[in-house]
């Protein structure tokens, strides 16, 4: 039986195709992810995601546990503002990829939605010998997301709402807010490449945020979206998936993710392993690419270099709405990674020339102020 978000019998209502997602059942796209992805782009669209998971982390030595478990600096994250981070293995390789939140005498973390399960395992695993208590609290609170460069002035004006002055909320900041009369925490984050919003609030007043967000502005201001259109916006913005940019054979070197890896901040799990790749220098790396013929590069396709021999495989693929042509992530060969370097995709037993193209392929236009 897979799972259901609060909002399952509301998608299904409004017509929403729904599809199997990491054990749940999630809208894949309502009217058409290429309209859905459009709005995100140039106005504003509302995503359900209240099948990812929410962890508080409290306990007086809250900071010194999350610090152990994450390759991102927890000291450093100021009351009121998120960061993102990983978990690792000993290894190196990724256990998944989070935000964690600073809040009022507490963290928040949220994980992926199929990993919550083995995130939360993973981190009560570690917890003993810490002063912490951890909480799931993934049933208890609906998670939405507004996103696009309408987002702000539309929230500005949700009635029976404190939201007005978002213009001074920083990018990656989370404040107490009110939204439709209810209590919410609301969060600059997103997962599209567009400046937006995350809203978390308790889960019996889900339907009535969802209709309340869909009715800002003039009709069709915010139009409801699915997985297809998350996956296609954080695609052309190059952000990476779990499972396929990430995995627990994929370490942060490799997918680009270095920056998040910080190595002077203690032991946290994973550190030595990471010292002895960066030092080395990764054999592989994820690179974007363009097709320089006719086809569609998809999700593991085999990648040859261009003496015919298997190197890597496709990570992400798919046409793009925003850039209008068919682009790629592959893992390979750190050798072929560089900006105009070209190896072949195999597309139905044929080879495909590609070539490497400058990361990301959509600037971000986040709210930086």
């Amino acid at each position: 039986m897979h799972k259901r978000t609060p909002l399952f019998e509301t998608h299904v209502a409004m017509g929403a195709r729904m599809v199997e997602f990491g054990g749940w059942e999630m809208p894949v796209q309502y009217h058409g992810i290429i309209e859905e992805h459009r709005a995100v782009r140039e106005q504003a669209g509302l995503f359900d995601i209240s099948h990812m998971g929410r962890f508080m982390v409290r306990g007086s030595q809250a900071e010194d546990f999350l610090q152990q478990m994450l390759t991102c600096n927890v000291a450093a994250i100021p009351f009121g503002q998120a960061s993102y981070g990983l978990l690792c293995q000993p290894d190196g390789g990724v256990v998944d990829d989070v935000f964690v939140y600073h809040l009022l005498d507490e963290f928040l973390v949220v994980v992926n939605a199929a990993n919550r399960d083995k995130d939360w395992a993973w981190l009560n695993q570690h917890s003993s010998g810490f002063d912490v208590e951890l909480e799931d609290r993934s049933e208890r609170w609906a998670m939405l997301a507004l996103q696009g460069p309408q987002a702000q002035s539309l929230l500005a004006h949700a009635p029976d709402s404190t939201t007005s002055d978002l213009a001074h909320l920083p990018f990656h900041s989370v404040a107490l807010t009110t939204i439709f009369g209810f209590t919410a925490l609301i969060a600059r984050t997103g997962y599209t490449g567009e400046d937006g919003f995350e809203l978390f609030f308790e889960a019996h007043h889900a339907a009535d945020v969802w209709n309340g967000l869909l009715a800002l502005g003039q009709p069709g201001s915010v139009q409801p979206c699915g997985l297809g259109a998350r996956d296609s916006l954080r695609f052309e913005a190059c952000l990476p998936l779990y499972g396929h940019e990430l995995s627990p054979h994929i370490n942060p070197y490799e997918a680009r993710l270095g920056w998040v890896v910080k190595l002077d901040t203690g032991d946290f799990i994973g550190r030595d392993a990471l010292v002895a790749i960066k030092a080395q220098g990764p054999a592989r790396r994820l690179a974007g690419f363009e097709l320089l013929a006719r086809g569609v590069a998809r999700s593991d396709y085999p990648v040859h270099n261009l003496n015919g021999m298997p190197v890597g495989h496709v990570t992400s693929g798919m046409p793009t709405p925003t850039l209008g042509k068919p682009l790629g992530i592959a893992l390979v060969p750190s050798t072929l990674s560089a900006e105009g370097s070209e190896f072949d995709v195999i597309i139905r037993e044929q080879p495909v020339r590609a070539r490497v193209l400058k990361m990301p392929f959509y600037k971000p236009r986040y709210k930086k102020l």
